[in-house]
């Protein structure tokens, strides 16, 4: 049974397959159409969710499958003191594939060892968001064209995003790869990315709290929010929510093939000026997730 749980799951040249997939339905999407017919997506998010969840069902109905779920826990039997073990093996029962959102890091993965399905995991807490990360790597390579040989900066909340954690551990399989780590002190990269990820490859890497001082070296600039539900203590975020702030005099010194990217929800760390610039891609990243997860649904369920 195929999972995706980590993104160091997948090779690169599985990577490589999902993104060859997804460009082709994006290009013929008629093709497509009834590839998932009468198979069902389960869809269980104990957390919040806008794009991962409604990308996942848009992407299940549009391979010709349907989708049943819910979409927080207090609507499941979670609710009655239910185990995460218990309802996958429920909800296996129902359905062909479950995509799975949880604020505990490793529930996708214990619920893995007792699936009778493929268990996709769509973010469990502050660890890792596979799924995220195809999407990056789908808008990287439809907006840049390569991964190797590029300067990326990670900017705002690189403690608790989990999306950066995953974007970091795939980027770094390839060669050329620099990172600029820009935050404030108390939202720095985990010391277990630095030393298992960037120091164990000899990735180069600068940690600042500047956002303007390395922007005209970066081709990729990805933008994070300071996450409110991820802090025990509000006077901590709400001391620490506006430090980073992209605007348009802060592009300046950006080259003009920027690509400027965020996993959104955004709360106000990009400006809205900054949605007309011909750099910005997260509204178009938003829509490249919807076709990499067809691709991967086609890949776990063994659909050619």
């Amino acid at each position: 049974m195929k999972h995706l749980i980590d993104i160091k799951e997948l090779s690169k040249d599985e990577i490589k397959e999902l993104i060859e997939v997804a460009k082709d339905i994006m290009q013929s999407p008629e093709k497509y159409s009834e590839k998932c017919k009468h198979k069902k997506l389960a869809t269980l998010f104990f957390e919040p969710s806008t794009r991962t969840r409604l990308s996942f069902e848009a992407a299940m109905l549009e391979l010709g499958g349907s989708v049943l779920g819910f979409s927080e826990a207090g609507s499941s039997s979670t609710a009655k003191g239910e185990s995460v073990s218990d309802t996958i093996q429920v909800v296996g029962c129902y359905s062909d594939i479950i995509v799975m959102r949880h604020p505990k890091e490793g529930a996708p993965f214990v619920a893995s060892l007792k699936s009778s399905v493929p268990i996709i995991n769509a973010g469990d807490g502050g660890h890792n968001h596979p799924t995220q990360t195809l999407t990056d790597l789908l808008t990287i390579a439809c907006e840049k064209k390569r991964f190797d040989h590029l300067t990326i900066g990670i900017c705002g909340d690189l403690k608790f995003g989990r999306t950066v954690h995953s974007l970091v551990t795939a980027m770094a399989r390839y060669a050329g790869i620099k990172f600029v780590f820009i935050s404030p002190e108390e939202l720095k990269m985990p010391e277990y990315i630095k030393e298992e990820i960037l120091q164990k490859n000899k990735i180069e890497y600068v940690e600042t709290n500047d956002l303007e001082k390395y922007m005209g070296d970066l081709d990729i600039l990805y933008m994070t929010r300071v996450q409110k539900e991820r802090f025990f203590n509000e006077e901590d975020y709400i001391r620490l929510k506006d430090y980073f702030i992209l605007n348009r005099s802060k592009l300046e010194k950006a080259k003009k093939d920027l690509c400027i990217m965020h996993p959104l929800p955004r709360v106000n760390e990009i400006a809205t000026e900054v949605d007309d610039d011909p750099r910005a891609c997260y509204f178009k990243q938003a829509r490249y997730g919807k076709y990499i997860r067809m691709a991967l649904i086609l890949k776990l369920l063994e659909i050619k």
